[in-house]
């Protein structure tokens, strides 16, 4: 089978060596097309590819209808906004993600986005110790998981709410749980989201919610963009002086917040979560084994489509 890599941004060289190592060894061709500067590219390179994987890409409906031989597409990392599964399921093709494989490297970006924070962006003036203080998680999957062990490892008290995920469960995990988010949020000094983009979670966190936060409270965004109402964001930063903000993701208003709100936020300059070297190699080699896996035994284990 022809499977095709295609990366705006390319995997490391060792990753592509290692899901060429694999795909070669299971019979299969490997076609790559990085640096792309044009759909047209994209669309042409996918035509006659059986196997697509992708980082950030677009696979938009129109590069669906274009891959006339596609039956499976694999998104190297957790979220899958970025693909069209409308589409995928329309032509019987198996749409998946590889969980799990850069949660260490978004949870460790968070941790340090929060102390980044605690200490005034690193500029002159008193900052503030994160042991001690309380560490709210909203949502505990891989990567909430990863941050509340973390934060607790600090020294911070950690408090979790889960919609998956029974209050007995999380204290068994050593964490005291929270009934809602208005508890969650009202009761962390720092507050970490992790929740996917959907019609359900597009701007869900605004002004209500953020306001919450006590006295100093700091939102940390490593999610999507999408999930923060930010027009409410841009508020209630300006109704209470005390709160920070940071995230993984710039927001469109960021140069508003830049400008009206200096170091009380921060952005990474692009999404930087995933981008180590470890969570490179591991997210596209776990890719390149699902879809062996499905050519070889029909195994859909992380199908996120029906």
């Amino acid at each position: 089978m022809k499977v095709l890599v295609a990366t705006e941004k390319p995997f490391a060289a060792v990753a592509v060596n290692g899901i060429r190592e694999l795909l070669t060894a299971a019979g299969h061709e490997l076609v790559l097309l990085e640096k792309y500067t044009e759909k047209a590219q994209l669309l042409e390179a996918v035509t006659d590819a059986d196997a697509m994987i992708i980082r950030s890409d677009k696979a938009t409906a129109e590069v669906i209808e274009a891959a006339r031989n596609l039956k499976i597409i694999v998104r190297a990392g957790a979220g899958y906004d970025n693909i069209d599964l409308e589409a995928c399921t329309a032509r019987g093709i198996v749409a998946m993600n590889t969980p799990g494989q850069n949660s260490n490297a978004v949870a460790e970006l968070v941790i340090a986005m929060m102390i980044y924070m605690c200490r005034n962006q690193f500029t002159a003036g008193t900052g503030h110790e994160i042991s001690g203080k309380r560490m709210g998680i909203q949502a505990y999957g891989h990567i909430g998981k990863l941050v509340a062990a973390k934060a607790k490892a600090l020294g911070m008290d950690v408090m979790v709410y889960s919609s998956s995920r029974s209050a007995e469960e999380i204290r068994q995990d050593g964490y005291l749980p929270a009934a809602n988010l208005k508890e969650l949020y009202e009761n962390c000094d720092f507050v970490s989201v992790h929740i996917p983009s959907t019609p359900e979670t597009r701007g869900s966190i605004g002004y209500e919610l953020i306001n919450e936060l006590p006295m100093g409270g700091c939102l940390l965004n490593s999610a999507r963009k999408e999930i923060i109402n930010e027009a409410e964001l841009v508020k209630i930063l300006g109704d209470r002086p005390d709160l920070k903000y940071a995230t993984d993701i710039a927001p469109d208003c960021m140069e508003e917040l830049t400008s009206k709100f200096g170091n009380r936020v921060f952005a990474t300059p692009k999404k930087m979560g995933a981008q180590t070297a470890e969570a490179n190699i591991n997210a596209g080699l776990a890719a390149a084994r699902q879809i062996i896996s499905f050519f070889a035994d029909g195994c859909t284990q992380f199908q996120v489509n029906r």
